[in-house]
Order: structure tokens, then C-alpha cells, then sequence
């Protein structure tokens, strides 16, 4: 008699070794094994410049798009402050990317975020890159680029981005290609 052979399929994604950071409060981080550059569209400096997530290539980016309307957005905002406040050597950036429309609303986003130093003002005032990363629209949506711009890791909804799971996510990344 013979033995059958079951293999077990499953529509899960494959996970990168950085899914061993999708623990305690960042259970749900996804971490692709199939590296992608992050989409090439062009947000806001404070100053009305065009900027692209390729122009900060060389160091390791945590992206986080958030709005005024969203609450979960502004409660994280604090521990975004205080996660750049702990690497200031300049190779981690955090890019807060307000999506927020309409002049009065990017004004009140710009308040906001002023309060909230050292983190800049940028937005993304056509509401388009929440649907370009893979959380698709939901909010806040958190991406993480390592230095040669691949998104390695995305998380989607409220995250204490100063805990020490997410540390240690960071200096994962920072470590890669020290």
C-alpha cells in the first residue's frame, strides 16, 4: 500500500525574514519576500516642492500617510516624533506624507505636525498613495524602505512606533548594508 502525498497550499504571501518583527504590537506587519522600489509619484515639501521617495535613497525610511480626519492617524503621531528623535545620525527618516485635501485642511495638517517636532510636513494633496502601497486606501498606513528604496515592511492602522518591537525593526533595517 502506498503512502499519498499532501501538500498543504495556501493564498498566504510569502513573508521576508523580517517577519520575525510582526510580534506584540506590530502583529500584523507584512513583510514581502519579493522586494519592490516604492512607487515613483511625486508629494509636497512645506515648501510646495516636488519631492519623490527616491530622493531619499541611502537611508532607511519609515513612510507614514496619514490625515487630519483620521484619528488613529494623529494619536500615532507622537511616538513617529519620538522614533526620529532617537536615531537624529540622519541615516533614518521619518516622513510623515499628510493626504489631506484642500488648502484648509493641509493648513490645519501643517499646525498639527508642527507640534509634533522633529517630524516634517509633507502631503500628498491628490489623496493618491495610500492606493500605491499595499495597504490599498486604508489609514494610517506605515511603509518602511530600506536604503535602496524597496518597501520591506508596511503596516496598516494606529502602531507605537517607538516601542521596542519597532526598534528593533528599525535597526534591522539600519543594520542591512551598514
Amino acid at each position: 500500500m502506498s503512502e499519498a502525498k499532501f501538500e498543504v497550499q495556501t493564498n498566504a504571501p510569502r513573508q521576508s525574514d523580517l517577519a520575525r518583527f510582526a510580534v506584540g504590537p506590530l502583529a500584523s506587519l507584512q513583510t514581502p519576500a519579493v522586494l519592490t522600489p516604492a512607487p515613483d509619484h511625486v508629494f509636497k515639501d512645506d515648501q510646495g516642492r516636488d519631492v519623490r521617495l527616491a530622493d531619499f535613497r541611502g537611508r532607511v525610511v519609515v513612510v507614514n500617510l496619514w490625515a487630519m480626519w483620521c484619528a488613529p492617524c494623529r494619536t500615532e503621531m507622537p511616538t513617529l516624533a519620538r522614533l526620529a528623535q532617537a536615531y537624529p545620525g540622519g541615516d533614518l527618516v521619518v516622513l510623515p506624507i499628510n493626504v489631506d485635501v484642500g488648502e484648509d485642511a493641509i493648513a490645519d495638517a501643517r499646525s498639527f505636525i508642527g507640534v509634533h517636532e522633529p517630524l516634517p510636513m509633507y502631503s500628498d494633496p491628490k489623496f493618491q498613495m495610500p492606493f500605491l502601497f499595499p495597504g490599498k486606501g486604508k489609514m494610517p498606513q506605515t511603509i518602511l524602505l530600506d536604503r535602496r528604496g524597496r518597501v520591506r515592511a508596511a503596516f496598516s492602522g494606529e502602531a507605537d512606533w517607538a516601542s521596542p518591537q519597532a526598534r528593533a525593526l528599525i535597526d534591522a533595517l539600519l543594520a542591512e548594508g551598514a
